[in-house]
C-alpha cells in the first residue's frame, strides 16, 4: 500500500505548524503560506530544496537516516513525531515488514489463557488489551464495568475509538472531550505510521471520517503522540467522577497490541470510586468484550 498521501500531508502539516520566529528566521513580507516555505526548511535541513520538494511529495524511501534526522529537526519534531516520521519512512521502503505487526486470521482472536490470568489478577483497577485501532481485546472485570458504556451498544463493536466519536454517552463519560478526542485521533494517526497495511484500520477510519466532522477535523491535523502514562477524568454512570492514572505497556509477546492498568491515588475519592465499582461489578454482570481479530 502506497503511503506517499500520509507522508506528504504530515510533512507539510508539520511545516505549516512553524513560525518563521520559532525557527529562528526574518518574517519578511507578504508571506503567502501558513508556518515556513519548503525553501526555508531546506535551507534549515542544508539540502537543496528540490530534495526537499521530493521528500515532501512523499517519496521516502531509501532515504537515509541523517537526512531524516535533518527533516526532524529543521521541522522541530518531538519524540512522537520523529518516531512517526521514521516509521514511514521504514514503510515506504518495506523495511518495516519485519517489525509490522502479525496479521492475524480473520476468525475471532481470544488472549492466551495466561493473558486472561493476568488481567483477572489485577483487583484494584480496570486492566484491559487493546489493538491500534483502539479495539477492546481482552479485559479484567473492572475494565468490563468501567467500559460498560461501550460494550453496551453493539453498535461501538468494542471500539473506543468509535465510541469517543459516535457514542451518545461519550460526552459524559468523558469531562475533557475535546482532549480525548484529540488523544484518541493522535493514537490512531500513529497507528496508521506503525501499520498502514491493515484494512480494518482504513476501514474505520473511513467511517468515523464520514460521520464525525469532530473527527475528520482532526485527522485532518495529523498529530500524533506517544502514548503510556497520564491522567485522565471520566464520569460513570454508576459511580461518577473518577481522576484515574494510566499506565500503556507494549506486549513483547503480541506485537501491535497494547496492556493498559488504570490506578487510583491511594486514599481519594477515586480509588473509593472503584472500589463501588468493583463491588458493583461482582453483583451485576457487565457485558464483556466481543471477540475481535488483533
Amino acid at each position: 500500500m502506497d503511503n506517499r498521501e500520509e507522508v506528504r500531508e504530515f510533512l507539510t502539516s508539520r511545516r505549516a505548524k512553524i513560525t518563521p520566529e520559532r525557527a529562528g528566521l526574518p518574517t519578511g513580507p507578504r508571506r503567502r503560506v501558513p508556518g515556513l516555505r519548503r525553501s526555508e526548511v531546506a535551507a534549515l535541513a542544508d539540502m537543496s530544496v528540490e530534495y526537499y520538494a521530493k521528500l515532501e511529495r512523499g517519496n521516502l524511501a531509501g532515504v537515509s537516516p541523517t537526512v531524516l534526522e535533518a527533516v526532524a529537526r529543521a521541522l522541530r519534531l518531538d519524540d512522537a513525531e520523529r518516531a512517526h516520521l521514521l516509521r514511514l519512512a521504514q514503510a515506504a521502503d518495506g523495511s518495516d515488514a519485519l517489525a509490522r505487526p502479525r496479521r492475524r486470521p480473520a476468525q475471532q482472536w481470544k488472549p492466551h489463557p495466561s493473558l486472561q490470568w493476568t488481567l483477572d489478577a489485577v483487583t484494584e483497577g480496570p486492566a484491559f488489551v487493546r489493538n491500534g485501532r483502539m479495539d477492546l481485546l481482552a479485559a479484567n472485570r473492572l475494565a468490563r464495568a468501567f467500559y460498560s458504556d461501550v460494550y453496551a451498544d453493539p453498535h461501538n463493536q468494542g471500539n473506543l475509538a468509535r465510541f469517543t466519536f459516535l457514542g451518545p454517552d461519550a460526552r459524559r463519560f468523558y469531562p475533557d472531550w475535546d482532549q480525548a478526542a484529540d488523544i484518541t485521533v493522535a493514537i490512531l494517526r500513529t497507528e496508521a505510521g506503525r501499520n498502514p497495511h491493515d484494512k480494518e484500520f482504513h476501514d474505520l477510519v473511513g467511517e468515523l471520517s464520514t460521520r464525525s466532522d469532530a473527527f475528520r477535523t482532526r485527522w485532518g491535523a495529523h498529530d500524533v503522540r506517544l502514548h503510556g502514562t497520564g491522567f485522565k477524568r471520566y464520569h460513570h454512570a454508576v459511580v461518577g467522577e473518577l481522576t484515574l492514572a494510566y499506565q500503556g505497556l507494549e506486549m513483547a509477546a503480541e506485537p501491535g497490541l497494547t496492556l493498559t492498568v488504570y490506578t487510583a491515588e491511594p486514599a481519594s475519592p477515586s480509588e473509593e470510586g472503584l472500589r463501588l465499582l468493583a463491588s458493583w461489578a461482582a453483583t451485576s454482570r457487565p457485558s464483556s468484550p466481543a471477540p475481535r481479530t488483533g
